[in-house]
């Protein structure tokens, strides 16, 4: 507060006492000063502050390193730099879907701003640590099945996203097998029960099978340790192919995967491209780079005051196949000039 106050005058008149000028005390000046710029200090940090976002991620730091660097790209193209004027905070499961409710309860008490998810396997435990951080999926085969948005169109609550057609094109992955290897006749297929989207790829695959006359095998995998096991019986069951599904467990195990698909000479087809990076044969499927950095859009959004509640859940725009003519030389396999005509790497 400043104080006003009149001082007697030696000249002035004798009538009002008081002196025809003022004068302010220096002291409330000073300390109104200081007030004001602490408003302004406290108002700068404020509007300086940088956004922190929590990535969960389901898989290991290497298995997750180029999903990475697409959201960051993505984020860059936006005028994001980390470190400088946002700060990602990311947590790994490693594979092991039990810790992950942990780790989203971290990222909770760490008041992130946004929180981003590698998959379904991650989105779940978020949701249950959350209802008011807003959470951006990266990929989701089924987000109103999963119970994760209302619908597509208006999510509803504090979850939006991205989503997959990925059980849509199970079956599709299988008329690539048989177009590469015409002779096919059982394909092992390689993935986890307990995975939201697992069901629905199956029964894909059953109507593919049934139309291009083929036989499946299932091999339920639930721990890194059981791959071995699957290959093994995927030999005894005379299989002339393999099929992978995608689940967290097997993303992280991507090298032994492929390097098992070899040894048993076995044509491979993959869900995604990082598995034939990894040395697997073939991969078909939604670009879940483009759709990590397409994410990046999202949480700009909610930074600047969106609400996931009115964020319509997107649809997959890109899809990749991709052929490693190595690996097909390594297991003895040509591939037929209508199939390399569609894409190679």
């Amino acid at each position: 507060m400043i104080e006003i106050r009149g001082q007697r005058s030696k000249v002035g008149s004798r009538k009002s006492g008081f002196s025809r000028g003022l004068t302010l005390s220096p002291l409330p000046y000073a300390l109104s000063a200081l007030l004001f710029a602490l408003c302004s200090f406290a108002q700068a940090q404020q509007q300086t502050k940088i956004p922190r976002i929590g990535f969960l991620i389901a898989s290991s730091p290497s298995a997750m390193a180029p999903r990475l660097d697409a959201f960051q790209q993505g984020l860059l193209e936006l005028g994001y730099v980390e470190g400088k004027n946002i700060i990602i905070e990311r947590r790994h499961a490693d594979g092991k879907s039990d810790h992950l409710p942990a780790l989203a309860a971290e990222l909770v008490s760490l008041k992130v701003d946004v929180i981003v998810t590698s998959g379904p396997t991650a989105t779940r435990p978020a949701k249950a640590a959350t209802s008011t951080i807003p959470i951006v999926m990266t990929f989701d085969d089924d987000p109103v099945g999963s119970g994760f948005v209302a619908s597509l169109a208006r999510p509803g609550g504090n979850i939006t996203g991205l989503a997959t057609l990925a059980p849509e094109i199970s079956g599709k992955r299988l008329e690539l097998l048989k177009e590469t290897s015409p002779r096919l006749g059982r394909v092992a297929v390689i993935g986890a029960s307990n995975r939201q989207g697992t069901a629905q790829a199956l029964k894909e695959m059953e109507l593919a099978a049934e139309a291009l006359r083929l036989k499946l095998q299932y091999l339920d995998i639930q721990n890194p340790k059981d791959i071995e096991s699957a290959f093994r019986a995927a030999s005894k069951g005379h299989a002339d192919a393999v099929l992978v599904l995608q689940t967290p467990i097997l993303n992280s195990q991507r090298a032994q995967i492929a390097d098992h698909a070899l040894k048993s000479r076995l044509p491979a087809i993959y869900p995604s491209s990082q598995y034939v990076e990894d040395g697997g044969l073939m991969s078909y499927g939604v670009s879940i780079s483009d759709l990590d950095r397409r994410a990046a859009t999202y949480v700009d959004k909610i930074l600047k005051g969106a609400k996931p509640a009115e964020l319509p859940v997107e649809q997959p725009m890109k899809f990749e196949f991709i052929i490693n003519l190595k690996a097909a030389k390594q297991i003895g396999l040509t591939i037929p000039p209508n199939v390399l005509a569609r894409r190679i790497r």
